[in-house]
């Protein structure tokens, strides 16, 4: 086995681990970064809807087993792996939560706040402040202005606001100004895609390139398969080789996790730690689609609009769940090629004709944290030898309502914008996974400290979304990335 010693290893280049790192290097600490994936391509095919989303270009060679929706046994299902994680496909939504969602944790909204004006300063996002009903204090601008509605974006914005609503843009993190690099295209395939022309604020393209150059040892195609432990510390990771087979060892002074709430904990169980939490208590959002068929063609130039969003309903059920509803937002219609796979037989062609006239909205409901959602390790094994992930998952019955709640208020606003025909489906991936290594006051309560190390060993901290007590009602993924600096800043401190 091959080994090197490091100041720090990070384990995942998501949201999480490409700014942490990018933080310790910063620091002059000596760093690698573990993924599992390649670099994206950034080629024609990354923009193709069937490749990405149909043939799954970049999925994991070892699927995870999930059971859920009240499923008796567990299927397989293949996750994406690339360097920068689940900011390559997410669609730029920077979203901060709001005071009241942090009930659970062990620090408050104050403690992030200036770690979000960070994140989105790093991300470049565009917003427009104020505009928010319930906009979390602390925002008197974005970096960058927000840009002008996409034709179906401003039917919807106009719908919305006819009914007395208070829609704004998305803050997002995609290039719209810095004309140093790409400028975004307004393509269609944004939000699930890789963007081919760089324009999109992943963590590839924003933190990782900068970081490798400032000294930052990325080593892809590393699958870790345990952490060393000895006397309450953790001494290194070691990892395979996902090409060769071969086992390599990295010794550090400090191990951050951020290989994704469903990595995460999995790799601890691994390891032999033994929190009765890991793994508990996972959370992914209770997502559903409003989509409406047209009279008329939605969206003839094929042009991004995932830029309008509703938090008029955020507080709703605050006082008798003890939760907030969630968010609505524009999402795009997939081309019709991929709406005719996930149509049942002798439906297909028609679903595909009616792929041109849809509008759709989508829900993004809080979900309770519950124990028995959960990740575990399955006696199967993958082609490396390392056990397969296994992940459970219901939602219970608020969850639901919530959902239900979001979805109805959406149909209203599709209506409005002329929507006849409707239907639902509800989002069943895991790429808002969250909770499985929460933290909390006390180690009864949570697997993590405030500060989001380890319990059980004081140089193990984690920076991905499987820290957060209690999931919200918006995207996850700048509260990560927020959080990964504050997590950066406890450790240098």
């Amino acid at each position: 086995m091959n080994s090197a010693r490091y100041d720090a290893v990070v384990v995942g280049s998501g949201f999480g681990g490409a700014l942490v790192a990018r933080e310790l290097v910063a620091a002059g600490l000596s760093t690698a970064l573990l993924e599992r994936g390649r670099w994206p391509r950034r080629d024609d095919a990354d923009w193709d809807q069937r490749k990405i989303l149909v043939e799954q270009r970049y999925k994991s060679a070892a699927p995870m087993l999930v059971r859920q929706y009240g499923g008796k046994t567990f299927a397989k299902i293949y996750p994406n792996e690339v360097v920068g994680g689940n900011s390559v496909f997410y669609g730029g939504a920077s979203l901060r939560l709001r005071p009241g969602d942090f009930v659970r944790w062990p620090f408050a909204y104050e403690d992030l706040a200036a770690h979000y004006a960070r994140a989105e300063r790093i991300l470049g996002v565009h917003g427009a402040a104020g505009a928010d009903p319930y906009e979390p204090p602390g925002i008197a601008s974005y970096p960058h202005d927000a840009v002008e509605f996409s034709a179906p974006a401003q039917r919807v914005y106009d719908a919305g606001s006819a009914l007395g609503l208070r829609p704004f843009k998305i803050p997002l993190a995609i290039n719209f100004s810095d004309a140093a690099r790409s400028l975004c295209l307004r393509c269609i395939t944004c939000d699930g895609f890789p963007c081919k022309v760089e324009a999109k604020n992943d963590m590839a393209t924003t933190v990782l390139a900068a970081a490798q150059a400032d000294g930052l040892d990325i080593v892809v195609g590393a699958v870790a398969r345990r952490l060393a432990q000895r006397g309450g510390r953790v001494e290194g990771v070691e990892y395979v080789d996902a090409a060769s087979g071969e086992g390599h060892a990295l010794a550090a002074d400090l191990v951050v996790l951020a290989a994704g709430a469903l990595g995460s904990p999995a790799l601890m169980q691994r390891s032999g730690c033994d929190h009765p939490l890991i793994g508990r208590f996972l959370m992914r959002h209770c997502n559903g689609v409003a989509s409406y068929i047209f009279p008329f063609r939605t969206n003839p130039a094929q042009v991004f609009h995932k830029q309008v969003c509703f938090a008029d309903f955020y507080e709703d059920m605050r006082a008798e769940l003890g939760t907030a509803v969630g968010m609505i937002q524009d999402i795009y219609t997939p081309a019709p090629a991929v709406i005719r796979d996930h149509t049942p037989f002798g439906l297909k062609t028609l679903a595909g004709l009616a792929a041109g006239y849809m509008q759709n909205l989508l829900c993004i409901a809080e979900d309770d944290p519950q124990e028995g959602n959960r990740v575990g390790l399955a006696d199967e094994t993958d082609g490396l030898g390392m056990e397969l992930v296994t992940v459970e998952h219901e939602y219970g019955a608020a969850d639901v309502r919530r959902r239900d709640y979001l979805l109805e208020k959406a149909g209203s606003v599709l209506r409005r914008a002329g929507g006849l025909l409707r239907y639902r489906y509800m989002i069943d991936s895991f790429s808002h996974a969250v909770g499985t290594l929460r933290c909390a006051a006390t180690p009864e309560e949570g697997v993590l400290d405030a500060d989001c190390r380890y319990w059980g060993a004081d140089n193990l901290y984690v920076a991905d979304g499987s820290f957060m007590p209690a999931s919200g009602g918006v995207n996850p993924s700048l509260t990560i990335a927020a959080n990964a600096l504050r997590v950066a800043e406890r450790i240098l401190r």
